[in-house]
């Protein structure tokens, strides 16, 4: 068991304590590790590797994860089974050359006893490129090839666990890319239930998910889990102040924006918009992630949807569109390669004198820019929640979490959306019903949704430790956030809680 104060990596920490707390629950629990015999995996990426990943053989870090997620499970004691031991070198060999005989073309839809691979490596190959397309990318081909590769092996690990073991449920982190998206399609394709989880916005909190990872189970989650809340005063003034202080992200552990300038009625004029004319916030998306984690709608892809939006805005010199460029294109965990400002720069010489941009390093305030506008355009940001709780008209173009929740304008199409845009120029704030529905929808997900694990705590350097004194923390009643985990992992159950207020 990790205590104390040592750095751990944040999956090999949650999962060793998942697995201590439920074998104090009665469970028998296995572990599977890879120790290093992935051609390529989610912790493969170009800002780090592209000197570094070999043609053919084994990643650099390869050791150093390997080493530190056996420091995390190895002192409990229980099972730990290897990729390497699931594998021999005839399959190894096998592998290598089925994913070097399928043409470039006709790896995307790639096939293997039901098991979507292709699908699977193209997003771990548009990860590790922090692209939404490999069209000119030098080195697309053999990437890609690796990650296909690594994908079989995956597929063929999981089966010969599955052939040796016998598993009531699964549980593990994310849920996509390789290879958690392959150990997902391989366990459902036998029949075993899978549980999913991933930090979360508040600190010290995770969200888990049954069945599939939660970027898709929250699209399609039930209204009845929600919309019968009652918003207390209590409730209600709790996530009102969680939600203004997501400004500067004072609660948060997972924050792109921490110290925005905040310019009041001066923010357009800064950007050189006319605060006598109507204006309509865009909020991207980070190029990449947005292709990956969800299906489209009314458009393929965002660059398709923010395209058509500049254009209808051309045709409307009256009206403003002002697009935010999401952040965390510079500072997320993988900084995207192909961004926003590129793109439209490829299209446009100059866009339409009534259309801005706000660049993802600017330090303007994204909440005064919504606060400013007549409404909001989103494909599929998660900031639409908060936009909607505060009372702004959102139009939805993408897979966003808050479509079909009741509260928001959902197009389908191009011509959905377009009819909806001409709608929302006219659009009052929501009315109070409608807010009052967002709010409850917002305390759902970030209070309800997000369990917090108290003894889970980062230090400055985002290295993670377990606060807590001995097994006995993790036992059975000591925490109602671990409780309702272990219990939706071991019964199905929902992984919902109640907070306190």
């Amino acid at each position: 068991m990790a205590t104390g104060t040592a750095g751990y990596s944040l999956g090999s920490l949650v999962e060793t304590t998942l697995a201590a707390s439920l074998t104090l629950r009665g469970a028998v629990v296995d572990s599977l590790i890879c120790d290093g015999v992935l051609p390529a995996c989610q912790q493969s990426d170009f800002g780090h590797l592209v000197s570094e990943f070999p043609a053919t053989g084994r990643q650099p870090r390869c050791d150093r994860c390997f080493s530190r997620g056996s420091a995390c499970v190895q002192p409990l004691g229980l099972d730990v089974f290897t990729y390497g031991s699931l594998l021999d070198d005839e399959t190894m060999d096998w592998a290598r050359d089925v994913a070097a005989s399928v043409p470039m073309s006709g790896i995307p839809a790639f096939d293997m006893d039901g098991l979507r691979l292709g699908e699977h490596a193209l997003a771990g190959a548009l990860r590790y490129f922090a692209r939404g397309d490999l069209a000119g990318e030098p080195g697309a081909e053999p990437v890609l090839r690796r990650y296909l590769h690594a994908s079989i092996l995956t597929a063929r690990v999981v089966q010969r666990l599955l052939d040796r073991r016998r598993y009531d449920v699964v549980c593990f982190h994310h849920g996509i890319y390789v290879p958690q998206g392959i150990v997902g399609e391989v366990c459902r394709s036998r029949g075993v239930r899978v549980v999913n989880w991933n930090p979360a916005y508040r600190a010290n909190s995770f969200i888990f998910s049954h069945g599939d990872s939660y970027h898709h189970t929250m699209i399609d989650e039930p209204v009845s889990t929600w919309e019968q809340l009652e918003l207390t005063p209590a409730v209600r003034a709790r996530i009102e102040g969680y939600l203004e202080g997501r400004r500067t992200g004072r609660e948060d552990w997972i924050w792109f924006h921490p110290e925005p300038a905040e310019l009041g009625p001066g923010l357009l004029q800064a950007i050189g918009a006319d605060p006598g004319r109507p204006v309509f916030a865009l909020l991207t998306s980070v190029v990449w992630d947005a292709r990956l984690h969800y299906g489209s709608n009314a458009f393929d892809t965002m660059i398709d949807w923010l395209v058509d939006t500049v254009e209808y805005f051309r045709t409307r010199p009256a009206l403003q569109l002002v697009i935010r460029v999401h952040p965390a294109e510079v500072s997320g965990s993988v900084p995207s390669r192909q961004t926003v400002q590129q793109e439209l720069a490829a299209r446009y010489t100059t866009l339409p004198t009534n259309v801005f941009v706000i660049g993802p390093e600017s330090p303007l305030s994204t909440y005064e820019l919504i606060e400013a506008s007549r409404a909001a355009l989103i494909y599929n940001t998660k900031t639409g929640i908060e936009i909607a709780a505060r009372g702004v008209p959102v139009v939805v173009a993408g897979e966003a979490w808050i479509r079909n929740k009741g509260f928001s304008m959902d197009a389908v199409s191009a011509e959905s959306y377009h009819r909806l845009l001409d709608e929302a120029v006219d659009a009052p704030r929501l009315s109070a019903a409608l807010r009052d529905r967002a709010l409850r929808y917002a305390w759902h997900f970030f209070f309800r949704r997000m369990i917090q694990l108290p003894f889970i705590q980062a230090d400055g350097r985002k290295r993670f430790f377990l606060a807590a004194p001995d097994l006995g923390a993790l036992a059975p009643g000591r925490h109602g956030g671990l409780d309702c985990i272990c219990d939706g992992i071991l019964t199905g159950s929902p992984f919902v809680v109640d907070p306190a207020v």
